[in-house]
Parts: structure tokens; sequence; C-alpha cells
């Protein structure tokens, strides 16, 4: 919308249909706009609603910010258990860079470098939980003896994402389908059981 056009007249959402399309808007506006452009103004105008209803649901811009990544974020990436940790890591970090390609994953990314006082605590809370469920796989592969037993999990995790959020950051989505799978086979030579002298 240009500023010379007229506000849409909000719609008469309610419920799960008013949250969806409030958090799929946030999503949007992060995306483009970054988290200055992320005003819950914008965001009602956006998703076709009354602002008041918007604080009415979230109380607070951080809250609405944290609900739309959080909830887009768990459902597109679930954590796989098929038995062996390449194939996990594999599947994770494959959607994940599927994710970053896209509007949400650009959300995310600015979310997760731009400077904002009221969210850094919250933020990164929310980065240690999702580190702690990744690290869930690396976990088992260790107990099932594929890793060694001092590996550590979250470094692992930490191994392969940050180069893909680096990649994305510093090129845009520009990698080919092999990148996943070698900076998986990169972190797990190191973490594999030592055997011999």
């Amino acid at each position: 919308m240009t500023p010379s056009q007229p506000a849409a007249h909000p719609l008469r959402r309610r419920g799960e249909r008013m949250r969806q399309a409030v958090l799929a808007a946030a999503v949007d506006i992060l995306a483009t706009e970054g988290l200055a452009g992320a005003t819950v103004a914008a965001v009602a105008r956006s998703a076709g609603v009354h602002e008041t209803s918007v604080y009415r649901r979230w109380k607070t811009r951080e809250n609405l910010i944290l609900d739309a990544l959080t909830t887009e974020l768990d459902a597109a990436l679930p954590i796989p258990d098929t038995g062996d940790v390449r194939e996990d890591l594999e599947r994770f970090f494959g959607a994940l860079a599927s994710l970053l390609a896209g509007a949400q994953g650009q959300a995310l990314l600015r979310l997760s470098v731009e400077r904002d006082d009221t969210l850094d605590d919250r933020r990164r809370a929310y980065w240690t939980d999702r580190l702690e469920r990744a690290a869930a796989m690396v976990e088992r592969g260790v107990d099932r003896g594929e890793l060694a037993p001092d590996t550590d999990p979250g470094l692992l995790i930490e191994s392969v994402s940050g180069p893909l959020f680096a990649r994305v950051l510093l090129s845009g989505t520009s990698w080919d389908d092999t990148l996943v799978p070698r900076l998986i086979a990169l972190a797990l030579d190191g973490s594999r059981p030592r055997t011999g002298a």
C-alpha cells in the first residue's frame, strides 16, 4: 500500500483465521522492512484487521514478532528421528536451507542480527531453546554409538547452521543442493568414534 492509497477496511476475522492472517503479515513485513517496519499498526493494516484486535491478542509488538517467527519456524523445522544421525541432520538442515531461501527465513535472519534492546533477552532464549531441540539429534547419535561420547551436540549443530546463515547473509540464497550434505560431512568427520591407538 502506497501512502496515497486509503487503508484497507478491516475484515471481520476472528479466532484462528485472524491469528494466521496477522502472523503471515508480520513475517512478510519483517522480511521486507525489518524490525523497524514491523509495527503493530503496519501488521494490522496488512492483515486487514483492527489494531486493537492485535493488541488484545498479543499485548505487545515483541510478543507478536516472536509468535510469528516461532510458530512458523517450529512448523517448518520438525526434529527428525530416523535412527541415523546423518539422515536426521540432512533432513533438518535441508529444511532449514529451504526456509532460509524464503520470506520467513529472511525475516528470521533480520530478527537475529538487528539490534533491538526490547527483544535481546527473549531472542537469546529463543535461540537457546531451538539449539537444544536440534541438539537432540546429535545426542541420539551419541547414544547409538554413531558419534564419539565426548561430542558437543550444540557445537556440532552450530558448525552446520553457522555457515548456512553466513551464506544467506553474505551472498543471498546462492547455494547448490550439495552444500548441506558437505557441511554435515565436515561436522561429522570430527565427531566419529576414534578407533585404534
